[in-house]
């Protein structure tokens, strides 16, 4: 895992070196700088060494220096791509380095090259004949890349932290993503927290015209779609169950490369225990750590179940806790380092349980996507109740159903019965469309209207939602629904907090279910196989019975979240100064506050939206 950031047009070697420096906890292994005076290119690439310790230096060349790659990520097929290059008469330098494979890759198949590839992936080539260069990301967003093209200059980095550091860069905050951030919890791509920067969406690559400065062309090769399996066989249970399985399985095995220590980061939940059930069949009696984080909240621990599961596979087994205190030391922390700003507090578990690991090991297995591919999430029971309350109920008693479940007493725990009540309640009140992202972001239009103090409209705050909801194919409201979670939610929420979490430790996280051969696979299985009767991820629990123990497939689902309803009732940091500035609204923010604290109304989204702006930037500024 690495950072990589470059430029075209003005600039120096201590422009692109201070870029590389913002990027240092992305590479602490090495740093490589290219720069093509004649043609105002400059390339830098920081190192974190997992594959090819010897041989993998970046940026990276084929033999006439012709072609050249700066390279994020992971491609976990780079093998089978080597034989294939090498039988076309491609010659290799290194001994099994990844990267050369993506150089190699592009002399033969240009830009078809990402939709050869399964990994995760960010880079960029410097295409010297052709005058161009050539930016790509994963199919589902794995590894982040941002760009901005200005007068005379266009310049990219991994991350925006690298990118504001070019003078020619200015930070100028973009309100319209503001707004979105408190409407998702995240900022959708393409934007970006800045005016004029943009983030390269999952699946697209961009060509950038050296010759014609400011001129480039951005272009989807892959897009997540629900489609109709290719045959439904006899038993579809069975057989599908059959190739999960097999699919799961090769997945881990493929990310079980490596030339460092490895481990896997367990939370006794579904998908990372089945991540270690198939890692320990794979490496045999061979070692295997195990990581997870606790809570003394009852409601929100589970590292007894991870004990268990780890227990049950003969893992060498680490756990840490998070309370009050040591979260006040890693919320400032953690938000001041991320380069932009994130309403999911998970974050901050995920940074401790990624640096926890990363004392032992320099690479680990993780379960995200399990959720996303098969209907794993509270949002999908709430669809048909959804459908029934808007059939029966007319719309003008929908308010007044509302303002009764605001009656029902505020509880601090984990998904509690108040919460969803309301939450399910919220999100029913508008159209389908707006369904979950009115489920799932903070703050309503009307409530983000008072927080900026200006006009919203719906339309524009959900405007990704409701295109990828109109652009789909899918029929059916659980297909949809699992469209709108891989889409948004999966690669601009849950991956951007893995990939932020886990490089600011340094470390290197893996998802298998995230496979390319595994997410073809899903996407084809029809909806009710992932959620049927009530059951959430039916297909996933059925095929893994009998892979992972039982008591794990089937307690309710917890969540990576942390007590911060609570935490914040009793908050020692700063206040919100800085953020209610950002908004607009000092007066807002100081009632909403306040209701909290008073145990009066459940503010925990909105109010870690505006932690996460208080502290943004802080170590980068």
């Amino acid at each position: 895992m690495c950072g990589l950031a470059g430029f075209v047009g003005p600039g120096t070697q201590g422009t692109l070196r201070a870029m590389g420096a913002a990027l240092a906890h992305r590479g602490p292994d090495g740093e490589g700088v290219e720069i093509d005076r004649g043609a105002g290119v400059h390339l830098l690439h920081r190192r974190l060494a997992v594959i090819d310790l010897a041989g993998g230096a970046q940026p990276m060349w084929n033999e006439d220096r012709t072609v050249a790659v700066i390279f994020n990520g992971e491609i976990y097929n780079h093998l089978d791509l080597r034989r294939e290059l090498a039988g076309r008469g491609h010659v290799f330098r290194t001994d099994h380095s990844d990267t050369e494979a993506l150089v190699h890759g592009y002399e033969e198949w240009g830009e078809a090259l990402p939709s050869r590839l399964n990994g995760m992936f960010a880079f960029a080539v410097y295409d010297r004949p052709r005058g161009r260069l050539f930016l790509a990301r994963d199919r589902m967003g794995k590894k982040p890349l941002y760009y901005a093209c200005r007068p005379g200059l266009f310049a990219f980095a991994s991350e925006l932290g690298a990118l504001l550091v070019h003078p020619g860069i200015e930070r100028r905050t973009d309100r319209k993503s503001l707004q979105k951030l408190f409407a998702y919890g995240f900022i959708p791509s393409p934007r970006s927290l800045y005016e004029g920067i943009a983030r390269l969406p999952g699946g697209h690559h961009m060509t950038f015209d050296l010759a014609r400065p400011g001129v480039f062309a951005i272009r989807k090769y892959w897009e997540f779609a629900i489609e109709p399996p290719d045959a439904i066989p006899a038993d579809p249970e069975r057989a599908w169950g059959e190739e999960l399985r097999h699919l799961l399985g090769q997945a881990v095995r493929r990310r079980l490369m490596s030339d460092v220590p490895l481990g896997v980061l367990l939370s006794g939940g579904i998908d990372s225990s089945a991540v270690l059930a198939y890692a320990r069949e794979a490496l045999g009696n061979g070692r295997i750590e195990t990581f997870s984080i606790g809570f003394r909240e009852a409601s929100f621990d589970e590292s007894a179940h991870a004990r268990a599961v780890a227990a049950r596979f003969g893992a060498d087994h680490h756990e840490e806790i998070l309370d009050l205190e040591r979260a006040r030391e890693l919320v400032p922390y953690v938000l001041g380092r991320l380069d932009e700003p994130l309403g999911d507090p998970s974050i901050v578990p995920t940074y401790q349980l990624c640096e926890f690991a990363r004392r032992r090991v320099t690479v680990a297995l993780g379960g995200d996507g399990g959720d996303e591919l098969f209907a794993g999430y509270d949002p999908f029971k709430a669809l048909g109740v959804a459908v029934w309350y808007n059939r029966l109920l007319p719309g003008w008693t929908k308010s007044g159903v509302r303002r009764l479940a605001e009656l029902l007493p505020v509880s601090e725990a984990n998904m509690a019965l108040e919460f969803r009540v309301k939450r399910g309640l919220r999100g029913a009140s508008y159209p389908p469309k707006l369904w979950n992202p009115a489920w799932l972001g903070p703050l309503e239009p009307c409530e983000i209207e008072a927080l900026f103090g200006e006009p919203v409209a719906a339309d524009d705050l959900y405007e990704e939602a409701i295109a990828a909801w109109e652009s789909s194919r899918a029929t059916h409201l659980v297909d949809k629904t699992l469209e709108f979670y891989a889409r948004l939610y999966l690669p601009d929420d849950i991956l951007a907090k893995a990939d932020r979490a886990s490089m600011m430790a340094s470390l290197e996280l893996r998802s298998p279910f995230l496979d390319q051969d595994l997410v073809e696979f899903a996407r084809r299985i029809p909806h009710e196989y992932k959620y049927r009767h009530g059951r959430t991820k039916y297909l996933l629990k059925a095929a893994l019975r009998g892979v992972v123990p039982d008591p794990v497939l089937d307690r309710p689902k917890k969540g990576f979240g942390i007590p911060f309803a609570r935490w914040m009732r009793s908050w020692e940091g700063r206040g919100f100064d800085r953020a209610a500035a950002m908004v607009g609204n000092p007066g807002w923010v100081r009632d909403v506050l306040e209701q909290h604290r008073a145990g009066k109304r459940d503010h925990r989204m909105p109010l870690w939206c505006l932690l996460a702006l208080e502290h943004h930037g802080e170590a980068l500024a």
